[in-house]
């Protein structure tokens, strides 16, 4: 398999490479064809030429190495020219570095008030652009356009510019160049699983990709120029949200991040939401884009683990209640139960539920409350064994009370706790002699 893997690599290669001797045999056929025509006083552009130009700029931007990236510093100093740059201008990039831009081609493109003004956040990933005349190594004239920014140190000074440069000097070329890439980029928006559109500052639709139109169930292009007002399933309520939060988001001049539930019918629809102002040159808003991603079977899932946590809790909470109060048979109808830690509220009405359910289902005669472990014996608790002890005696059966330390009686006499009716001894071993013999005497009766 690796090597048919292997195989798949070197033939998609070949194609590649044959691809690109192609585009550049018809960059060179173009040139001359541009070059006679030129010569000649012939249109430079006709119909049958104008698709050979779109399928050339298509193919020559997919296949090119790269574009030409040049970076300098403020002072003109060249710091970066790779190889577009270099099949651009001519100047190879070891001929280029450490030299002055406007040496290598006759021009400054980005002038120091430009730069100066140029003070936009490099998180919000823009460009500024301008288009000058420069000229290449052999003298040759050459109008570029400049997509530039500027990179800034900590302390907010320009450190570099940056700059993405085109050929703008063949304006058919130029234009279906763009076309093509126009083209590419709405291919990957259109096969986002996100909703992503731009609105106009009165809320029409300009753009939304294909998952934002399949919301409303219509074309694209049945989409731009309508509001939500017009397009959206939403109530009325719904929809003047959703509204508000963009003028909101236009006012502010901010991205804002935050996650909306939106009912449409009898379903709750969770969507993480992405709203942004797009600007001018000025900084003034003229138009809105977004990022909407449905959450709803993400948060069903967190709802469903939620709900199933609970359960196990649940479960956990009754298993640690078993495991404190647990209830032994000891002999033929006698039943001890070991009480341990703290006794609570919650806890005291446990131990009840727990040792008269097992008094009724094993018939016990005799129920031992051995209270050994038990940290602290307070008027609480005094109260909660008098209260289980007199509900099991209702029900015929004789409690026996282990586990009684001196501080403890001590404390159980302080407060006068009533143990009548309740056989009181020092430990376990003696309280279940103690019931056995009461067993003896049963047997001995029946």
């Amino acid at each position: 398999m690796a090597d048919d893997g292997l195989g798949e690599i070197g033939r998609l290669r070949a194609e590649i490479a044959t691809l690109q001797a192609r585009v550049q045999e018809l960059e060179s056929a173009l040139a001359e064809r541009s070059s006679v025509r030129a010569t000649e006083g012939v249109a430079p552009c006709d119909a049958a030429s104008a698709d050979e130009h779109a399928a050339l700029a298509a193919l020559a931007w997919l296949f090119t190495p790269g574009p030409a990236q040049i970076r300098w510093r403020p002072d003109g100093t060249v710091t970066h020219w790779n190889d577009g740059a270099a099949r651009l201008f001519g100047w190879s990039e070891g001929e280029a570095v450490g030299r002055r831009l406007s040496d290598l081609v006759a021009a400054d493109p980005v002038s120091p008030d430009a730069v100066r003004a140029l003070v936009l956040d490099w998180t919000e990933n823009q460009f500024a652009s301008v288009t000058n005349e420069g000229r290449t190594k052999d003298g040759q004239a050459r109008l570029c356009r400049w997509n530039h920014a500027v990179l800034r140190d900590d302390r907010g000074a320009a450190r570099e510019i940056a700059a993405i440069v085109e050929d703008a000097s063949d304006p058919p070329w130029s234009e279906h160049a763009l076309l093509g890439r126009l083209q590419l980029l709405l291919k990957l928006l259109d096969h986002s699983r996100n909703s992503i559109f731009v609105k106009d500052v009165d809320g029409r639709y300009v753009f939304v990709n294909r998952a934002h139109a399949e919301v409303f169930q219509r074309h694209a292009v049945e989409v731009i120029g309508k509001n939500e007002h017009e397009l959206s399933p939403l109530a009325f309520d719904a929809i003047e949200e959703v509204v508000e939060r963009e003028r909101g988001v236009l006012a502010g001049g901010k991205a804002m991040q935050y996650e909306e539930m939106l009912q449409l019918g009898d379903t709750q629809i969770h969507f993480a939401t992405v709203k942004f102002p797009i600007l001018d040159g000025r900084g003034e808003p003229i138009g809105l884009g977004g990022v909407v991603t449905n959450i709803t079977a993400l948060r069903h899932a967190e709802a469903e683990r939620a709900a199933l946590q609970e359960k196990i809790i649940a479960a956990q909470q009754a298993a640690l209640r078993e495991l404190s109060t647990p209830l032994i048979p000891i002999a033929d109808r006698v039943v001890a139960m070991p009480l341990v830690g703290t006794i609570d509220s919650a806890r005291a009405d446990q131990i009840t539920e727990t040792l008269l359910s097992g008094i009724s289902n094993q018939g016990a005669h005799t129920a031992i409350l051995d209270v050994t472990g038990v940290r602290a014996v307070d008027a609480h608790v005094a109260d909660a064994l008098t209260r289980t002890a007199r509900a099991a005696q209702l029900l015929g059966t004789r409690v026996v009370l282990t586990g009684v330390r001196p501080e403890v009686a001590q404390t159980l006499v302080t407060l006068g706790v009533d143990l009548s009716g309740i056989t009181p001894l020092s430990t376990l071993q003696s309280g279940i002699a103690h019931a056995l013999r009461d067993t003896g005497r049963h047997r001995q009766s029946d």
